[in-house]
């Protein structure tokens, strides 16, 4: 079931350079950055509980966040809704017709699991689906 909108990300061009608009400019708790290989980004989050903001940078420039900067430029990349039992949500959404970008729920920041809906099945919004690990 979906719990909550666990965060909003951002596709950014200069990691660093957002970082600091987020934490000096806005004044907002910086939680760190994490290297996610599976998705090949560096996340950077800011929580804003009950949710989160998190900047994505391509991971030494590859994958599709490096092809979404490319085509597109900076900007909202996805939201991302907080699962308690992501299986269960991914058969559910699959049998009402949502199709996914991939077939299984992978490793996430935080030692979550996430998988994503694709826009074509959301009005052009890539939806994620995050189930928190241990850590959260």
């Amino acid at each position: 079931m979906i719990t909550a909108l666990d965060h909003i990300a951002v596709a950014v061009p200069d990691l660093e350079k957002s970082i600091k608009r987020f934490l000096e400019d806005f004044g907002l708790e910086f939680e760190g950055t994490e290297e996610v290989e599976a998705a090949k980004t560096t996340t950077a989050f800011f929580p804003l509980p009950p949710t989160s903001i998190e900047l994505i940078h391509p991971l030494r420039g590859e994958g599709p966040v490096a092809k979404y900067l490319e085509k597109r430029g900076g900007g909202l990349h996805h939201l991302c809704f907080r699962s308690d039992n992501i299986h269960e949500d991914v058969e559910r959404l699959k049998a009402r017709g949502y199709q996914f970008l991939a077939d299984e729920p992978a490793p996430g920041a935080h030692g979550s699991l996430t998988i994503f809906i694709h826009p074509k099945s959301c009005d052009g919004v890539l939806i994620e689906l995050n189930q928190p690990g241990d850590e959260h």
